[in-house]
């Protein structure tokens, strides 16, 4: 089922699909996280992406509570967007041998996936706002401030804890 599938007639349709949508790629960045947070030596960013760990397992409580305010069972619907960007981290993960240039790369994956997020979640809380789901939008909301509030914090490792420093002086 492609994002624009047949099934969809309604804008309703449209949020739950959304919501499938995301909720799919948070399973699959549950899958992610472990990994990423094995790969990497940089002692604030495994701290990181260990709370984003938790953080992502709040989120999709959250997101349950949405699909429970539809009437619907909690789903996913295959996102190849978020298969895409993981595979990407994974294979650049798989060719990098200097662990500061890797903890650099992981940053750089880690916020591919923030950034596909927060614009799935930004759309979502427009489309549940303009069905009158407020509380809905409230989930979302407190899931999206979550992801930037990651991103914001990836950047500080990037940036202000010397990531991208200590990479760049790597042989």
């Amino acid at each position: 089922m492609g994002f624009f599938t047949k099934d969809i007639k309604t804008m309703d349709d449209l949020l739950i699909h959304g919501l499938q949508d995301i909720y799919y790629a948070e399973q699959q960045i549950l899958k992610a996280l472990p990994k990423m947070i094995d790969k990497a030596t940089n002692r604030d960013l495994v701290t990181g992406l260990k709370n984003h760990l938790e953080e992502t397992n709040k989120q999709v409580e959250r997101r349950e509570k949405a699909f429970a305010k539809l009437g619907k069972e909690p789903s996913g619907t295959k996102c190849p967007a978020i298969d895409g960007i993981i595979k990407e981290a994974d294979e650049t993960a798989g060719e990098i041998e200097d662990k500061a240039v890797l903890d650099a790369a992981i940053v750089a994956n880690a916020q591919a996936v923030e950034h596909y997020e927060m614009c799935r979640y930004g759309t979502l809380i427009a489309w549940a706002e303009e069905l009158g789901h407020d509380e809905i939008v409230r989930f979302l909301t407190t899931n999206l401030n979550e992801e930037k509030a990651a991103n914001t914090k990836l950047n500080t490792v990037a940036l202000r804890k010397g990531v991208n420093a200590k990479a760049s002086d790597a042989a």
